[in-house]
């Protein structure tokens, strides 16, 4: 049965969503452990080796006891480990919301067409720009996100021009900047003067409890 199928486990914790369109929101995130890139602005290095061998079933209940119906999975790079998409399912059936941050390079097919896919495309800045799957941008749902991250004008100018190359523009697309790199406001100004349909992405949990992890 799918509850006893274990996934390497970084954390789980309860805080504030601080991304995407549903930041703001009281969510429960599980952490899952290993990555496949190594970005420049990575702020959960640990992840990478960091975690524990926990049961599909331990993790809906410690979703269940949060009490909080949205739930996030991220990672490091979630998708990398198959019974991810176990877990997502079996969330999604125990009555969950459910948000899945991948990093753009894993195919988003296997995923339950009830998750909601906050991709991240990876910018040149980031230095893993050339391990994207850029099919995915085809496989995208009606629900899905899709986020940029920009260390700079040639990422911001870089990211336009895959939003226009893909079609992205009517779909929801955040940009955010990358922490201690490129200041809100400057962005916020980049998106003006292209007058971007996108949705400026700041990092609330940051901007609440400071850059420390488990918030």
């Amino acid at each position: 049965m799918i509850e006893t199928r274990t996934l390497r486990v970084c954390e789980t914790f309860t805080s504030i969503q601080g991304e995407s369109s549903y930041a703001g929101y009281p969510c429960f995130f599980i952490r899952l452990s290993g990555c496949n890139l190594s970005c420049s602005y990575c702020d959960t290095e640990y992840a990478r080796t960091e975690g524990e061998d926990l049961e599909i079933g331990e993790l809906i209940k410690r979703a269940t006891s949060s009490g909080i119906k949205l739930v996030e999975i991220t990672g490091g790079e979630p998708l990398l480990q198959s019974n991810c998409i176990g877990l997502v399912t079996a969330l999604l059936d125990s009555g969950f919301r459910v948000l899945v941050e991948t990093n753009g390079s894993q195919d988003i097919t296997p995923l339950d067409p009830r998750a909601i896919a906050i991709m991240d495309i990876k910018t040149p800045g980031s230095g893993m720009s050339d391990k994207m799957d850029f099919k995915n941008l085809y496989r995208l749902r009606s629900q899905d996100e899709i986020k940029f991250v920009i260390t700079s004008k040639e990422d911001f100018l870089w990211s336009m021009e895959i939003i226009n190359r893909y079609s992205l523009s009517e779909r929801k697309v955040l940009l955010s900047p990358a922490y201690q790199r490129v200041e809100p406001a400057e962005l916020a100004a980049w998106m003006i003067e292209e007058k971007t349909g996108a949705r400026l992405n700041l990092q609330l949990h940051k901007i609440i409890f400071g850059d420390r992890r488990g918030v």
